[in-house]
């Protein structure tokens, strides 16, 4: 057993800030009674799952609302009691959570779903990471829900980065099709735009029948009342009195995004344990916003192409040399051609940068809009940044191949 003395000085082994930091990471799933303002959105996704409690196939549901408020949080939570249920009258329910913007093919989805489901013991089957088609994996995905479950709950997370929804169709219909006839599926879409129903394919339109159910953002008192049950994230006393209450006003100016709330509350307080400060500060908390807002975007273009990376900083410069926030597609390539050149990069045509244009509007990486231009003109787009450009410029500048750029206009 070590001692004191035998600790590495390198490393820290108090922790004057945090009590427990766990309860301020996104993949912390907090009880009930710490869950605030989603009393009604509770219900809907408990009545949708409520007849997997008796082994009966749950309702589908598609739920969609702005980043940060609670849509996953409140479908796994729901999900967990729905499991706790079922299994007081002996009944098997399991669930997968699948993040489509990470695994969003057909083969990748079934495959994980059934690794996370079987039971070889018990289906006959095992779910190897390689070597199978699509098919086979179907096939031994029926295997292990028949056989290891009474109901398999899917939560597909940024439901609207599949690559084929085909895989829908399939999940949908299996008790229907006789690909299973022991147990049910319920499927559980998550995403941040609602008009995603509307671009699935006809056959999944027509044999998908689902409820769907729209999450508000959350206000700047709900998101006091989310901070203050994790303000024992922090020792006691730690905490100036205004940290929270500017916090959720910050956070509530974005669209009330809770999950930048807590990103916010977190940074804030590791930026005043690496300052070796006693308490966590309003000062604390207006730097810790500015480096949550550029990790944010950093994650969202993370692996970008440097074209991309160059029409973004295009778009970048206009908004911070003008007083308008939306430009159209011309006024960005004429920019962009200047901001290639300086990269020594061949422009690409005006066509193919207004196609990067929509990548970039798909990923909530920038607002793209049609605007009519009158009666027989046609329409054009115009494109908008979603963060703050400062931010944003700070971002694209980390990459050293657009490090010739800093300190410069066009």
């Amino acid at each position: 057993m070590s001692t004191e003395d035998d600790r590495d000085p390198l490393f820290r082994y108090d922790d004057p800030i945090f009590a427990d930091e766990r309860l301020l990471e996104i993949t912390h799933l907090p009880g009930p009674d710490r869950i605030v303002g989603r009393d009604e959105q509770m219900q809907r996704v408990a009545d949708a799952l409520n007849p997997a409690i008796f082994g009966s196939e749950p309702a589908h549901l598609f739920i969609f609302g702005k980043t940060g408020t609670g849509k996953s949080l409140i479908s796994r939570s729901i999900t967990q009691r729905v499991i706790s249920e079922g299994k007081r009258d002996g009944i098997t329910i399991k669930y997968a959570f699948i993040d489509c913007g990470e695994q969003n093919t057909e083969a990748a989805i079934v495959k994980t779903i059934a690794q996370i489901v079987n039971e070889p013991d018990r289906s006959g089957v095992t779910i190897p990471d390689r070597g199978l088609g699509t098919g086979d994996y179907y096939k031994r995905l029926w295997q292990s829900v028949d056989h290891c479950t009474d109901v398999t709950i899917i939560i597909l997370d940024e439901i609207d980065m599949l690559e084929d929804d085909e895989v829908l169709r399939k999940l949908s219909r299996a008790g229907e099709n006789r690909r299973i006839s022991s147990s049910s599926i319920g499927i559980i879409g998550i995403s941040n735009k609602i008009d995603f129903p509307d671009h699935l394919s006809e056959r999944v339109k027509s044999s998908l029948s689902r409820d769907e159910l729209v999450f508000p953002p959350y206000d700047a008192n709900q998101l006091v009342d989310i901070l203050e049950k994790r303000r024992d994230a922090f020792h006691e006393g730690v905490l100036t009195d205004d940290v929270i209450p500017l916090t959720s006003a910050l956070a509530a100016q974005e669209h009330g995004d809770a999950r930048k709330a807590i990103d916010i509350l977190r940074n804030a307080g590791r930026l005043a344990k690496k300052q070796n400060d006693a308490q966590v500060t309003e000062a604390h908390v207006r730097s810790a916003k500015e480096k949550t807002e550029a990790d944010r975007f950093s994650e969202l273009i993370e692996g970008s192409p440097q074209q991309a990376k160059a029409i973004l900083y295009a778009l970048t410069l206009l908004t911070e040399n003008s007083s308008s926030e939306e430009f159209p597609t011309k006024i960005i390539y004429n920019q962009y051609k200047q901001v290639a050149r300086r990269l020594d990069l061949e422009p690409l045509s005006e066509r193919r940068v207004q196609e990067i244009l929509q990548e970039q509007n798909f990923l909530n990486v920038i607002q793209s809009e049609r605007e009519g231009r009158g009666r027989g003109r046609g329409a054009h787009a115009k494109h908008r940044l979603l963060e703050n450009p400062e931010i944003v410029k700070k971002v694209l500048l980390r990459d050293s191949r657009l490090s010739v750029l800093e300190d410069t206009s066009e």
